[in-house]
């Protein structure tokens, strides 16, 4: 039923008439609402009924605000984590922080212990988190990036940002807030090179010098992660089941996450098998006969406990003073990663080869990052046999 009457009355201020909306949904929801335009009233109704039919229109996105569905989503991915299904510790914090600095900077979504202050370190004050659901528009979306970028937001944060964004709005699909998920699809456009992902590997001089100055106890990890090319999460959560030193391979299918947490690899890509040298084989031969926790279930590379290696703990007490140590350019762990992927190709391995290797989950990522490595001579032959056929 939907019924439209203009109204009068008097107040202090004077006289004043409006056209006032009076609609209930096939919901039962009852709208209310006052226009100073008729035509604005009929609009309004003509788009009430319209979305009823279609199906698209959802009660409670007139109610429920981004920071609710950010707090729906965050509880629901917080369940599926203690349900261990594919939800890291890591992970999940990362999505509350993305929640808490950008989309909603006004809630609080990261636990922290009693008495532990926030500190607001990324002071983003342009969140959407007190938009209703049925106001936030593809436009809203689009403004929201734009504001992160003025504050200083690079491409790559943008668009984790509007990736947990996307996501906590699919959340409030799936649980009827809202119809449709408008910030699917919006894209993050840097400048010129901004967001360019071609690798620059360390050279091998800068590897020689770092091993000749690293201390005995990071030497041989250095040498693994520089020939096997594993991300720092899947080396650290490496143990001596995995590892086959006779027919020398090694079996990537987990990782570890700075809490400990032991997880399936990055992507079904990241579960492979990396072929490992004669001489880094012996090495770790001789290694395990040596070393403390050796059992199957062992760590390869331990902390003083037997307990896995916490990344940030070595980046700090090792990694960063070596570095300065042998005085070579500020690089980070994932740079032993790009060495070794670049001494693959040296080799001449095939693009689909190093993807295999390097756990990519597409041949895209692959050549985005590393294509400019591989040698290009054989396509100028190929195009002088072009120009010989033309002639």
């Amino acid at each position: 039923m939907a019924v439209i009457k203009k109204r009068k009355w008097k107040n202090a201020s004077g006289t004043h008439e409006a056209w006032r909306l009076d609609f209930t949904d096939r919901y039962g929801k009852r709208h209310r609402e006052q226009f100073t335009l008729k035509r604005d009233c009929e609009t309004r109704l003509a788009e009430l009924q319209g979305s009823t039919r279609a199906g698209t229109y959802r009660a409670l996105a007139d109610e429920k605000t981004v920071a609710d569905a950010a707090k729906l989503y965050c509880e629901y991915m917080a369940q599926r984590r203690d349900r261990g299904e594919k939800v890291t510790e890591s992970y999940l914090r990362t999505e509350r922080q993305h929640a808490e600095n950008w989309i909603d900077p006004a809630g609080n979504y990261v636990p922290r212990k009693d008495g532990q202050q926030r500190q607001d370190r990324v002071s983003f004050k342009a969140g959407i988190g007190a938009v209703t659901l049925a106001d936030l528009t593809a436009r809203r979306v689009v403004q929201f990036r734009d504001e992160m970028r003025k504050h200083g937001a690079g491409v790559i944060t943008s668009r984790r940002v509007l990736g947990t964004l996307s996501r906590v709005l699919k959340h409030a699909v799936e649980n009827d807030l809202v119809a449709n998920n408008v910030a699917k699809g919006i894209r993050v456009i840097g400048k010129r090179d901004e967001d360019r992902q071609r690798i620059v590997p360390p050279t091998k001089a800068t590897m020689s010098e770092l091993l000749q100055h690293a201390p005995e106890e990071i030497r041989l990890a250095i040498r693994f992660a520089a020939a096997t090319g594993l991300r720092a999460s899947e080396q650290w959560a490496l143990k001596w089941n995995a590892l086959d030193l006779e027919a020398r391979r090694v079996s990537v299918d987990s990782r570890v996450d700075i809490f400990g947490e032991i997880d399936t690899t990055k992507s079904s890509a990241g579960k492979r098998t990396v072929p490992l040298g004669k001489a880094l084989a012996d090495a770790l031969a001789s290694y395990r006969e040596q070393a403390k926790h050796n059992g199957d279930d062992d760590f390869v590379f331990t902390d003083s406990r037997g307990g896995f290696v916490r990344h940030t703990n070595m980046m700090k007490r090792h990694w960063k003073p070596l570095t300065r140590l042998a005085g070579v350019p500020d690089m980070g762990w994932h740079s032993l990663r790009h060495f070794a992927v670049s001494t693959w190709i040296d080799a001449g391995l095939q693009p689909k080869t190093v993807q295999t290797l390097a756990g990519h989950a597409t041949y895209a990522i692959t050549m985005d990052r590393y294509g400019h490595l591989f040698p290009s001579d054989n396509h100028h032959e190929a195009f002088d046999r072009l120009a010989e056929a033309l002639a």
